[in-house]
């Protein structure tokens, strides 16, 4: 049986998930900012967010008891997490690139 989290922890585990959550979404942000914008900084932000995000699931690991199964699935995230930008972007791009073509053929008519 899963063993719930001690009272103790519940404010840890609380936070670190919401961390998990924000800095997420601010590693995904900079990362595209720094591909439209190309300014190192914004990319060297996008990656502290990013070890923000891992020390965020360390902390949740730590604090839920994590073992087993939630050990590994804490891994997959961390992993989707830096990687689901990156193929979002480029799926953006391969999208949006023939849109210029299309455009022009319904101008043309």
């Amino acid at each position: 049986m899963i063993e719930p989290v001690a009272l103790k922890d519940f404010f840890i585990t609380f936070f670190s998930a919401a961390l998990i959550i924000m800095a997420g979404a601010s590693y995904a942000l900079l990362f595209a900012w720094s591909k439209v914008n190309t300014n190192p900084r914004i990319k060297i932000a996008a990656y502290f967010s990013y070890l923000v995000l891992l020390v965020a699931v360390v902390l949740l690991t730590k604090a839920a008891n994590f073992s087993g199964y939630w050990l590994t699935l804490s891994g997959v995230m961390v992993v989707g997490y830096f990687f689901a930008p990156i193929g979002i972007w480029h799926l953006c791009v391969k999208t949006h690139a023939d849109s210029d073509s299309t455009t022009n053929i319904l101008e043309d008519k």
